[in-house]
């Protein structure tokens, strides 16, 4: 087999990367991708020994990928910071050499390439491309297409050593180049692909890759028959740039017949897209008064075109500037970067207060006659500077205040300013600085019109002065511009005018704190509590009275204020607060002509000095006990005293001496100042209620002490030393059976009383009906009772001896003879005969058997029961019958009272008492 060669054709090379001008060009819009898509670099052979070559530079756009650089040369590798350098050795380059870098994503599949041609020193190389007619550029490319491109054939060579075979190496395809939106014809051939191997076997030809068989597919086809590559449309650079192709060569049954080669496809950039501004109108700010070359703003455009040609290159330029006030160009831009900025001195806000501005952005560096167009509006505002000091309108103003009166506007500053309304620029900030020592005024600024308020805060007094007159002066929130004085109207003088009116009487010292002690008595003068007329100037009279007394303890002469008291002053008055007593009085003139009444008030304070009048008291006044003295057997005793120190504590507790069980069975220890604690001396007290006395004394001199009684309940005690009935009571709480049963104690409590009542009214009705005659189930001690009262028992000794005379008759007692009383033993005289009742008694008679029966009993010594009180019932007055205490019979002997027993059932106790003999 023939070695075949690779024939190379000559390219047209499209954006130099030396150009003729060194440029800025216009900061584009961040793409990932190489920096260039060409690379031309002319080396001395002596460079290509194992040595950098160039760099080439990516950009990522700050995304921090990794990125990944690989050559298609064998003879040359790229390193991960994009630096190009040879392999080996590189000698007898008769000829330029070409060859692809590709970066790659690590972790995204996308794929950015660049060119790179190394010429050695001494060689012809291509120049960059610079401003050439359009239809003349095509030409070029068109005819600069490499016609026929072979797959190389490899050749083989025995290695001396071992056997092994080593692939000779194979030239780069060169990339091939297609101008956009070219008009055709279409479809249009761009090369020719063929094997040395066609003449031997039949060969078909194919391509893929994106443009081909991949989306956007069709671009690109091939004639499998004679290997020619066709582009079928016109080409769109800002949609997509490059094509990355590989052909292939299969003989008739669709073996592989060459290895694959490479094709690269770059689309060539006309200038088809004008620039495009990223706002159609921009608003800017620049301060009045700025000096030249201040930066104002900046405007941006960009240019989908290539950006590393011309075609992508914008310059800026002002095409007109409205108003043209002071000057019709007080603006610059810089061509490449947009800025704009100041190029003469006069901005004024209060003249112009905006400046419209058009911006032109042209592409193939600002070249009218071949470049695109396109423009915006800048709209630059002059912000305002306190260049314009407030002026006060008028050098003198005047206004009148009444005296006595607060937050009352005396008169209205007004100013003018040119600054920017509502602005610290324009914002008046007013100041007094002489004429008012004593801080009556202020100047208050309203936030709408800017004027300023003088107002009184203090109030004036008309005898103290009639009149003020006052310096102000008038600044902004924010300091004048540096350069610009103070304007003389920013002073101006204020005259105010005091009017006179009726002042109410004052008080000179309010409030007035006197001190007394407590206790002194009514009608004591404590002080003399007057007030005084501010008004000099005209003669008024001035009354006092009473406003406020809680306790009502004082009085205020009318006239001339004095104070006395109406009772006693007690520290320990619910109205003392903190010992101090407050009244409130109110002073009072007689007014003037045109004037009402004026009146002040003025409080009065009492400190009352505490007196030692108070006993000092104990708590608790119950408290309970285990009969048996244990540890925790007791009762901790609080004192309380109302008055105040000294005449407190530390307390003095003891125990009387009499009676003496209170100190044998108890005792009592002081626990600090004012506690103390009572418990048994003895180990075991019976179980009772106890009132123990305490005698608690204060501290005061001389000191007051107190008796208090302590109820003390000592019971017998659980081992938790509670009383064992409460404690059951306690612990059994009231459920359903306790409360049923103490319904039942109750209903039949009721039904006693119930019962009760209703026998009580019984005998009521059977009294009235025999009110003279005695049931004898009602005293077995032969008392006469009154049914409504209780008493007269058999334990009751004590009685009311004057209940049983009748005052009206009482002669029969006083004129009773002398004879032998009773005596402690039975006479043995004879007895006296006692009248006999008559068996069926008249009742008008009855009285008359009394009487008789009484003076026997008189004058009788043996009756019994000798020495004892009988006590009767006093029945009232208008009674028929005397007394019957004390009957003394004068008769002797014994009597036969069985004849009681006759008499009926009302006389049987009688007969029972008196009657059966020695069985009495």
């Amino acid at each position: 087999m023939n070695v075949g060669c690779v024939i190379l054709a000559c390219t047209l090379l499209v954006g130099a990367s030396v150009g003729s001008k060194a440029v800025q060009p216009l900061k584009a819009p961040c793409r990932p991708g190489f920096s260039q898509n060409f690379y031309t670099v002319i080396v001395p052979r002596d460079v290509l020994h194992g040595q950098s070559i160039l760099k080439v530079k990516f950009e990522d756009c700050q995304r921090s990928r990794e990125v990944g650089f690989i050559s298609n040369d064998p003879n040359f590798s790229v390193r991960p910071d994009g630096t190009v350098y040879a392999e080996q050795e590189v000698a007898n380059l008769s000829e330029p050499v070409q060859f692809m870098v590709t970066a790659r994503g690590l972790h995204d599949p996308h794929i950015w390439e660049t060119t790179v041609k190394l010429a050695l020193a001494g060689h012809p190389h291509p120049l960059a491309l610079t401003k050439v007619g359009f239809e003349d550029m095509l030409s070029r490319v068109w005819e600069s297409q490499p016609r026929v491109i072979k797959f190389a054939r490899k050749h083989q060579r025995s290695s001396s050593v071992n056997g092994l075979r080593r692939q000779k190496r194979d030239w780069v395809i060169p990339p091939i180049n297609v101008p956009e939106n070219s008009r055709g014809p279409f479809p249009h051939m761009l090369v020719r692909i063929r094997s040395d191997q066609d003449k031997d076997v039949g060969i078909r030809y194919s391509i893929t890759g994106a443009g081909a068989d991949q989306p956007p597919s069709g671009i690109y086809n091939i004639d499998p028959i004679s290997g020619n590559m066709f582009v079928t449309q016109p080409l769109d650079r800002e949609e997509r740039a490059s094509f990355h192709l590989r052909a292939h060569a299969v003989d008739m049954n669709g073996n592989q017949v060459e290895n694959p080669i490479d094709l690269y496809i770059y689309v060539i950039d006309m200038n088809d897209n004008r620039p495009e501004f990223q706002n159609q109108v921009y608003n800017g700010s620049v301060a009045e008064g700025s000096k030249p070359g201040s930066s104002v703003m900046q405007v941006t455009a960009t240019d989908s075109d290539d950006s590393t040609t011309a075609n992508g290159m914008v310059r800026y330029r002002i095409l007109s500037q409205t108003p043209h006030s002071p000057i019709p160009n007080m603006f610059t831009i810089n061509s490449e970067t947009g800025d704009i900025v100041t190029v003469a001195a006069g901005l004024d806000r209060e003249k112009v207060s905006q400046y419209t501005i058009i911006v032109q952005a042209t592409d193939m560096e600002g070249n009218l006659n071949f470049g695109l167009s396109n423009t915006a509006t800048a709209l630059i505002s002059i912000t305002d500077i306190n260049d314009n000091p407030p002026e006060l309108t008028v050098r003198t103003f005047s206004g009148e205040v009444p005296e006595n009166k607060v937050n009352v506007v005396v008169t209205n500053l007004t100013v003018v300013d040119r600054d920017q309304p509502h602005s610290p620029n324009w914002n008046a900030v007013y100041r007094i600085v002489s004429g008012d020592p004593s801080g009556h005024f202020t100047i208050r600024t309203n936030p709408i019109t800017n004027e300023g308020m003088l107002t009184v805060v203090k109030p004036v007094d008309f005898e103290m002065n009639r009149a003020f007159m006052l310096t102000v002066v008038v600044s902004n929130q924010a300091h004048l511009a540096s350069g610009i004085q103070s304007s003389l109207q920013s002073t101006a003088g204020v005259t105010i005018s005091v009017q006179d009116v009726n002042e109410p009487p004052v008080f000179p010292v309010n409030p007035k704190m006197i001190r007394f002690e407590e206790g002194v008595p009514a009608g004591t003068t404590l002080t003399v509590f007057a007030a005084q007329d501010p008004d000099h100037f005209i003669h008024q009279i001035v009354r006092y009275s009473k406003l406020s007394d809680p306790a009502n303890w004082l009085k205020i002469n009318r006239t001339n204020g004095q104070i006395t008291t109406m009772a006693l002053l007690d520290r320990e008055s619910m109205y003392v607060k903190n010992n101090v007593y407050e009244a409130t009085f109110l002073a009072f003139d007689n007014g003037k002509s045109g004037s009402p009444q004026a009146s002040g008030t003025g409080t009065l304070q009492i400190y009352l000095i505490d007196v030692n009048d108070n006993a000092p008291v104990l708590v608790p006044r119950e408290a309970q006990v285990c009969e048996r003295a244990r540890p925790n057997s007791r009762i901790n005793i609080t004192a309380s005293d109302a008055d105040a120190d000294p005449n407190v504590g530390p307390f003095v507790f003891e125990l009387p001496s009499f009676p003496a069980s209170v100190r044998r069975n108890w005792t009592i220890s002081r626990l600090s100042g004012d506690y103390a604690q009572l418990r048994l001396r003895i180990p075991y007290l019976e179980a009772s209620v106890y009132e123990i006395p305490v005698i608690v004394s204060d501290s005061g001199n001389p000191p007051l002490s107190n008796r208090s009684l302590i109820r003390i309940k000592v019971c017998p005690c659980d081992d938790s030393g509670d009383c064992s009935a409460t404690g059951a009571v306690a612990a059994a709480g009231l459920g359903t059976g306790a409360i049923i049963a103490i319904l039942i104690c109750i209903i039949i409590l009721l039904s006693m009383v119930l019962l009760f009542v209703v026998w009580m009214k019984r005998r009521e009705k059977e009294r009235q009906a025999k009110p003279l005659l005695i049931d004898p189930e009602d005293d077995v001690r032969d008392n006469i009772l009154k049914y409504d009262e209780e008493g007269g028992g058999e334990e009751d000794q004590d009685y009311d001896l004057s209940q049983l005379q009748q005052p009206e008759s009482l002669d029969h007692i006083i004129n009773k003879p002398a004879g032998v009383r009773r005596v402690d033993e039975r006479p043995v005289i004879a007895e006296s005969q006692y009248p006999v009742r008559p068996s069926l008694p008249h009742p008008g008679d009855i009285g008359d058997f009394i009487i008789d029966g009484l003076r026997a009993a008189d004058n009788d010594p043996t009756a019994p029961p000798y020495d004892s009180l009988l006590v009767f019932d006093y029945e009232g007055s208008g009674s028929t019958a005397g007394s019957v205490s004390s009957l003394n019979s004068i008769s002797s002997g014994d009597q036969d009272y069985d004849y009681l027993n006759d008499w009926g059932p009302r006389f049987k106790k009688l007969a029972d008492l008196y009657g059966g003999g020695d069985d009495d």
